[in-house]
């Protein structure tokens, strides 16, 4: 009998907004999203310009956990990343971006984008903030980035873990592969 050689990862990378940073630990659906990252299962990062807007304000808890996080660079340096951001931009404000949370969001998402990772954020969509970044979705599917609340981040990688253990077993089935000791227990 040999052993199962197909990685524990279901491949998703998840991009985490500042307000996902869950550093006491209150939001269930995060806490299995870290756990996955813990075993290797998911991959999560913050936008560099998160990370900093997560350790601002003096709160130890907050910037300890922070510290902990890989984050990625905006690097727009192409004029295809440059009109990238613009068109982000128009599409989360009409107007344009006017204050520095605005310019924030506009780099977050472009993370996303440049760096193929689902947004994870709690901005927007909501009755009393209808934009922001959730409100706008729909649109920013339209050019190729997913933006999830973190239940939803949850949910598919949920899904995901289900085909890969499925996957695994119909596998060891098969061809008397060892089962992983992970499957079942993500």
């Amino acid at each position: 009998m040999h052993n199962y050689s197909e990685p524990r990862s279901i491949f998703l990378r998840f991009m985490i907004d500042a307000n996902r940073i869950n550093a006491r630990q209150a939001d269930p659906h995060m806490n299995q999203i870290e756990a996955w990252r813990e075993h290797d299962v998911v991959e999560v990062i913050m936008p560099a310009v998160a990370y900093e807007e997560a350790r601002a304000g003096g709160n130890a808890v907050r910037a300890r956990k922070v510290g902990l996080q890989i984050f990625s660079m905006t690097k727009a340096t192409t004029s295809k990343e440059q009109e990238e951001l613009r068109q982000i931009e128009r599409l989360l404000f009409l107007g344009g971006a006017t204050t520095s949370n605005e310019r924030n969001d506009v780099e977050i998402v472009f993370n996303a984008l440049k760096y193929h990772g689902i947004l994870v954020t709690s901005d927007g969509g909501s009755k009393r903030q209808a934009g922001g970044i959730l409100g706008n979705r729909a649109a920013l599917a339209r050019i190729g980035v997913r933006v999830m609340t973190a239940a939803e981040a949850m949910a598919l990688a949920k899904s995901k873990i289900q085909e890969r253990d499925a996957r695994a077993r119909r596998i060891s089935s098969e061809d008397g592969t060892r089962l992983p000791d992970w499957v079942g227990q993500d």
